[in-house]
């Protein structure tokens, strides 16, 4: 494993991220692991030399952090980890249980160091922004949860570039805690984030932390089309016909078997391995439901591609429509 900073900061991270939506309750979603099942992933993640936790309290609604919290209070050093969690999304359909007021930030925060069992959250990011909110509210609130010694750094999730940094000039502007890292949709198939938030992430100096890298297992080479019941979760995950589907997604899939191919190893690795490659991305957030991709996920750190190579896999990509930013709808049921 190799580790770097996130962003400008002095956090110190592994280049993979362990995603942890994929642990909770299958309650929630039919393809979530309990928390039996999900153990093994922790050890695991630890022993290949992880050490960068994502989770967020709507993940299982709350169930995720309580398996996440518990696993990593057993099995790691919490001095030597990265613990990252997220707020915004409601976690019921009453008043303030969701968006990013004061309120809702702080009550959230609370609730979310209950279930993770842990007195400091390492990295607490916004889900997503909130439009009823004014920005300042919610970076007041962030700062906030900073300065009483509840998180210690404070990160973004998917938005426009001029959003962050709209937020990154009001932040300095009041002298309050500032984002060090953005959470948001990249990957070979879907590539509109190179266009100005990068570069944004860059001159700022925010660690990027890209969710979907595998755009939901398409960019892993098993699945033959969009909803396809190859396994539970893209028989009934839905989000992928949500973002995926334009016409040149497919022509990429094909450059990254071809590539995989030629070197001998998963697709999952080469389309890791190109995200690495990026001077912007600081460590993909991989989900796991199986424990070999755990191994390709490590495996992709140490691999290098050539010029060649990145061109065949960047040749295909056709420009697409901005996804990802909304909350999508089936992203807020409850039980």
């Amino acid at each position: 494993m190799q580790y770097t900073t996130l962003g400008s900061s002095g956090l110190q991270v592994s280049r993979i991220a362990l995603g942890c939506m994929s642990y909770g309750t299958p309650e929630w979603r039919q393809w979530v692991l309990d928390s039996h099942a999900s153990a093994s992933f922790f050890r695991k993640a630890l022993e290949l030399g992880i050490t960068f936790f994502d989770t967020a309290d709507m993940y299982s609604l709350g169930v995720s952090e309580e398996v996440t919290g518990r696993w990593l209070r057993e099995y790691a050093d919490l001095d030597e980890i990265v613990l990252a969690t997220k707020v915004f999304f409601p976690m019921s359909d009453r008043p303030n249980m969701g968006g990013l007021s004061r309120k809702h930030i702080v009550q959230a925060c609370e609730a979310s160091l209950s279930r993770l069992g842990v007195e400091t959250i390492d990295l607490y990011q916004i889900h997503r922004l909130d439009p009823s909110a004014p920005i300042e509210e919610t970076l007041a609130a962030l700062d906030h949860l900073v300065q009483s010694g509840k998180v210690r750094y404070i990160g973004a999730s998917s938005m426009y570039a001029y959003q962050l940094m709209r937020a990154l000039s009001v932040s300095e502007g009041n002298g309050w805690a500032r984002f060090v890292s953005m959470q948001d949709h990249y990957n070979l198939i879907y590539r509109e984030e190179e266009r100005e938030m990068l570069p944004l992430c860059e001159e700022e100096g925010l660690g990027v932390i890209p969710w979907s890298p595998l755009a939901r297992g398409l960019l892993a080479g098993t699945r033959t089309s969009l909803g396809d019941d190859s396994t539970v979760r893209s028989a009934t995950d839905g989000l992928d016909q949500l973002w995926y589907g334009h016409p040149s997604d497919w022509a990429v899939i094909d450059s990254v078997r071809k590539v995989a191919g030629d070197r001998g190893v998963p697709p999952a690795q080469i389309s890791l391995a190109w995200l690495l490659s990026r001077s912007a991305v600081t460590a993909p957030i991989v989900g796991a439901t199986k424990l070999a991709y755990l191994d390709d996920a490590v495996a992709a750190v140490e691999l290098q591609l050539s010029d060649e190579e990145i061109a065949t896999l960047e040749a295909p990509y056709e420009p697409h429509g901005v996804v990802g930013m909304d909350p999508p709808r089936s992203m807020t049921r409850h039980r």
